[in-house]
Order: structure tokens, then C-alpha cells, then sequence
């Protein structure tokens, strides 16, 4: 008898954990980036601990990502511009090329942080050369980063985080037209700036953003306040009839949409992505957290950021939901 219950009590807690872990997909990777490039065809990428590198991966599915093969597509320089801190690479497919948006600092100063580019003209980005085409050109020459493209009504529109010109906090963001994959048509507009009481925990950050298009609106989400367990998303809207290069077409949610959740272990949600799954209806997110609170030292060398994976919600009304009790 005593033997049953012991065999029952282990399935359960077993149960539990798989439950618990169920939306873990790679571990030590921070900043996910997932590219939908068909059906059955899905490029991954992310910061990796040592901000040394930049890998690129490919399954057919969104959980075989967890297990494909890595390969290493490009690396820091030993000094000058792209030496130290590559943050936040996304891959993009624009015109029939590949590119890659990424941030990166100096090895004299690691956080003379700017945005970058990498094209490459292959069918496969994982075959062919990826070729280094130097900074983008935002409009000024300041503290950038987390560059994020998305077409709507056939234009192309990069949205990015940069800091202002009077250094008055550490970043906002900004959104302009594409003249090419390189090349923004400028002056930029400004979304949003950290204001609210939740975006200013630790550091003044507006960063990380991430668009999807559906029912009707344009649905930002962008990350805010310290990479410790104060990290959090908030989420910008538009109507899908709006210009979009007027501020006063977005509205600023007042609190945050996605944050920690002690009950889950889930510390410091963030800097995340959108992708469609493989049957071509079921919204996903893909984002960081860590799975404890306490932090020694800086948060940015705690490499225990995991990747994870979530379906998003809808309410009736069409709204989107991020279901902030609910697990992976």
C-alpha cells in the first residue's frame, strides 16, 4: 500500500514539474529573436552569456528549436566598434536578404552601445557570407539599440530604443519608415519615453520592442526598468488606419502587461518576440525571465536568463491578453 502511494506522489510531483517547465525552451539565452520564414521553417537567435558572438539556429518547429544545431555566424572584433557587448541580434528577411540588427560597444568602452548590420544574399542564412555593413543611422549619435523591423500596408517601418539628446534618461522609443534594409527615412518619431513609476526601477529604460499586427491594431510590446527582477513589458496600440509616424497615434498602456510572478518563479519577463506557431493560427511569445530573484552583482553578468515560450490570449472584445497569472 505504502509502496502505491510513494509510486503515486512521485508521478505527481513529476507532473508538476514538467507543468512548472513546460514553457522553458533554451536555457542562457536572453533577448529571443524568432523568425517564421514559413510553416514548417523557423530561424532563432538571442544574446548568449559572454555578448562575445552571434548564433543563428533552424527547426521546423518552434520546440525543435531547443535542440537544433548552433551555428556561429559572426564574432566580436578584438577592439573598435562591435567589440564588446553584442546585445540583442534579430534576423530579418528584407527584399530577398537576409539581415541581422544587433547592438554592440567598444572593448575601450562597452557601453558606447550603437546599432549595426549584417546582410546576407544567401537562400539559406545559414549557408553563404554574412557581410558587415557598418552602424545605422538614426539621426544622432547616441546610446541605441534592440532595432526591430515589421511591414505594414506594404511599407516597411523600423522601430528601435535610443537615448535622447540631452541624456535625460537611458533609452525611449522611436520609430521610422525604411528607405532600404540600411537606411531610415529621418527624422524619427518618438513612442514613448520611461515615465511611468514601473519604467524607472533602477535604470530610465524604454527598450526591446517587438510588433504584431491583428483584429485591427497594431500591438507594441517593449521592455522597462532594470534586467533584474524589476524588468517588465508594457505595450503600445495603434489602429491599423493611423499614421503611425504621429506619437498621438499610439496609446501607452498605464501599468505594466507582463511581470514577475513570485507563484511562478518568473523574474524579470522581458525583452521578448511574437511568432505565429506551426498551425498557422495560435499567436506565440517568446521571452526572457530568470527563475530566481536574488542577483549577485550586476544583473547584466547573471547569464541565467532563459528563453521561453507562451501562447497569447484574446479577450471577445479582440484585446490582447498576456495572461500574467497564468504558467508557460
Amino acid at each position: 500500500m505504502w509502496k502505491l502511494v510513494s509510486v503515486l506522489l512521485i508521478s505527481l510531483l513529476s507532473v508538476n514539474l514538467l507543468a512548472q517547465d513546460a514553457g522553458l525552451l533554451i536555457k542562457n539565452r536572453a533577448d529571443p529573436w524568432v523568425y517564421r520564414a514559413a510553416a514548417d521553417s523557423y530561424y532563432f537567435t538571442a544574446s548568449v552569456p559572454e555578448f562575445d558572438r552571434i548564433e543563428l539556429r533552424h527547426s521546423s518547429s518552434i520546440k525543435g528549436l531547443a535542440k537544433a544545431k548552433t551555428k556561429v555566424i559572426w564574432r566580436k572584433k578584438d577592439k573598435g566598434p562591435m567589440s564588446a557587448n553584442i546585445w540583442a541580434p534579430e534576423i530579418h528577411q528584407i527584399d530577398g536578404s537576409w539581415y541581422i540588427y544587433f547592438a554592440a560597444g567598444k572593448a575601450e568602452e562597452p557601453f558606447h552601445i550603437r546599432t549595426y548590420v549584417l546582410k546576407n544574399s544567401a537562400a539559406d542564412p545559414l549557408q553563404g557570407q554574412w557581410q558587415e555593413l557598418g552602424p545605422l543611422n538614426t539621426g544622432w549619435d547616441s546610446f541605441n539599440l534592440d532595432a526591430t523591423h515589421f511591414v505594414h500596408k506594404g511599407q516597411h517601418y523600423l522601430v528601435w530604443a535610443q537615448q535622447d539628446k540631452k541624456q535625460s534618461y537611458n533609452s525611449a522609443l522611436w520609430i521610422a519608415k525604411m528607405r532600404s534594409a540600411t537606411e531610415l527615412e529621418l527624422p524619427a518619431t518618438l513612442l514613448t519615453e520611461p515615465t511611468l513609476d514601473w519604467e524607472v526601477l533602477g535604470h530610465k529604460v524604454n527598450e526591446g520592442p517587438a510588433v504584431l499586427i491583428k483584429n485591427g491594431k497594431i500591438w507594441l510590446a517593449y521592455s522597462a526598468s532594470a534586467t533584474d527582477h524589476r524588468y517588465a513589458m508594457g505595450l503600445l496600440t495603434a489602429s491599423v488606419d493611423a499614421d503611425l509616424l504621429k506619437t498621438e497615434s499610439w496609446t501607452k498602456a498605464p501599468r505594466p502587461v507582463f511581470f514577475t510572478n513570485d507563484s511562478l518563479k518568473r523574474f524579470g519577463p522581458g525583452h521578448n518576440s511574437f511568432v505565429l506557431a506551426e498551425d498557422g493560427v495560435t499567436d506565440l511569445m517568446l521571452y526572457h525571465a530568470r527563475d530566481y530573484k536574488e542577483i549577485q552583482g550586476n544583473p547584466l553578468q547573471d547569464g541565467n536568463r532563459h528563453t521561453r515560450v507562451r501562447p497569447l490570449y484574446w479577450t471577445a472584445q479582440g484585446q490582447l491578453d498576456f495572461a500574467q497569472d497564468k504558467p508557460d
